[in-house]
């Protein structure tokens, strides 16, 4: 078994809350994160896959194809947008960085998957010092 990691980036704005709550109650919550003006943050996304090595190419994965497949899926989707309001696999959902990893991985899955690879963790870098790893657990 082997692993091989992309990283990609993205600029999205979101805002944490929950309408059924007062302000005052998300600002306790939430903190600055509730902002009514948003705020945004510079992701880096590390999705790594697992698999065996193809003899005929010695790659796992053509590293091209899991760059379009975030890209195209996940990325393209998600870059220089409110995650809140523009990304349809976030609709309705709370825009944590820890929802959010989930629904990139779910996102993935069925593309890497289709490539005879399998999604090992999603490591989302919200900042400096927060990051979340989803494993599909």
């Amino acid at each position: 078994m082997i692993y091989i990691t992309r990283r990609e980036r993205f600029n999205a704005a979101h805002k944490l809350f929950r309408e059924d709550w007062s302000d005052e109650k998300n600002l306790e919550v939430f903190g600055k994160c509730s902002n009514p003006n948003w705020h945004g943050h510079n992701y880096d996304l590390f999705v790594t896959v697992k698999g065996e090595i193809n003899p005929q190419t010695g790659f796992l994965i053509d590293l091209r194809a899991l760059k379009e497949i975030i890209q195209t899926h996940v990325t393209n989707k998600l870059d220089h947008r409110n995650i809140n309001m523009d990304v349809d696999f976030m609709k309705d959902k709370m825009a944590s960085t820890e929802v959010l990893a989930v629904e990139i991985y779910n996102q993935l899955k069925p593309h890497i998957e289709a490539h005879g690879v399998k999604i090992h963790k999603i490591k989302l870098v919200e900042t400096e010092n927060n990051f979340v790893e989803y494993r599909g657990e």
